[in-house]
């Protein structure tokens, strides 16, 4: 498995961006030199918690719109997702019962032979219990356990 990539969801792009736990151990995944990946699903998924954090009260909507822009200039290669990239997310989804939103990251990570990093403990659950798949996803803000 190739250490020069690595493939980030959402959850970990949000955590550049907003203070939260795991920012830290996020943002050094940005000095790490390695290549980061993202189908192109992560900037809908992270527009998406910026605006449901807005709606929560959690954040002020400026303070959404600059996290918004500064998560725009992280250097993510995003990967196009077509009806071919989306069949083996869905199988994904089917074999682990999982949403295929987050079997989209682990389909790129499986195609670019690297790990998926995430912050989404149910994931995580969900690809650590598939012995095949588990060395695959990397959880960034607590110890996994």
């Amino acid at each position: 498995m190739s250490a020069d990539r690595l493939v980030v969801d959402a959850s970990v792009g949000l955590k550049w961006v907003i203070d939260e736990v795991g920012s830290d151990e996020a943002v050094r995944l940005l000095d790490a030199g390695c290549r980061l990946l993202a189908p192109a699903l992560f900037w809908v998924e992270a527009a998406n918690a910026l605006a449901t954090k807005v709606r929560k009260k959690e954040l002020s909507q400026a303070n959404a719109n600059d996290a918004w822009r500064d998560l725009a200039e992280a250097p993510i290669e995003t990967l196009a997702m077509t009806p071919e990239s989306l069949s083996p997310a869905l199988a994904l989804a089917h074999d682990l019962q999982h949403p295929v939103y987050d079997c989209c990251y682990l389909s790129a990570a499986i195609v670019h032979d690297c790990q998926v990093a995430t912050a989404d403990r149910r994931f995580i659950a969900a690809v650590s219990a598939h012995p095949n798949l588990a060395k695959r996803v990397r959880m960034v803000g607590e110890t996994r356990k």
